[in-house]
């Protein structure tokens, strides 16, 4: 079986640290050994925006000012990737994708296109006020003051919250919700074994 994941929800959640978990999970019981293409959005971005051109300083003056990056560019970032390098006896793995429903309609136009079965949704659900702390206990560049949280906070009720909704209730998805507010292992138990039973 070829695993198609999408990782959602807010920041500091824990989507890298959970998606590696899995990644690892399914290239230790892949009897094929078949690779993974992980998508991780948010590390393109800022490798997008630190490059030299018109439209990277045009992102990166919306990234300065903690606003969420329009939907053709967070599209065309797991677009291009996906064109360019998937193959059709890869897993998939996505982390921080989609951002807002248009994203999220388009997505589900790429797993029909690319013929993904059964793809997974896995919802990390966290507080605001988790979400906050662990944000400012990490120190990134771009989480280094409430003020700065609080507007990428906003736009995740704002526009990400439908998109999860979009998600739930579309029949394409297996839609898994799970309390991020948790040991690292133990939420990585309950993906697992909520996956483990959906997938059968």
């Amino acid at each position: 079986m070829l695993h198609t994941v999408i990782f959602i929800g807010r920041s500091g959640c824990g989507k890298g640290t959970q998606s590696g978990l899995l990644n690892d999970r399914i290239a230790r019981l892949d009897p094929d050994k078949r690779q993974i293409l992980y998508i991780e959005t948010g590390n393109y971005v800022r490798d997008f925006i630190r490059q030299k051109q018109y439209s990277s300083n045009i992102a990166r003056n919306i990234y300065e000012k903690d606003h969420r990056e329009p939907d053709f560019l967070g599209i065309f970032t797991w677009s291009k990737v996906m064109v360019e390098d998937l193959d059709e006896n890869m897993h998939l793995v996505i982390d921080g994708a989609p951002r807002a429903i248009v994203e999220a309609q388009v997505l589900t136009s790429a797993m029909e296109f690319y013929k993904r079965e059964n793809p997974t949704v896995v919802y990390l659900n966290v507080s605001r006020r988790w979400s906050e702390d662990r944000l400012l206990a990490r120190w990134r560049s771009d989480d280094k003051t409430l003020t700065k949280i609080n507007k990428r906070l906003d736009w995740f009720d704002k526009d990400v919250v439908p998109a999860i909704e979009y998600f739930k209730t579309n029949s394409l998805y297996r839609f898994l919700e799970i309390n991020g507010e948790q040991p690292i292992e133990k939420v990585h138990s309950d993906i697992i074994a909520a996956y483990d039973y959906s997938s059968r």
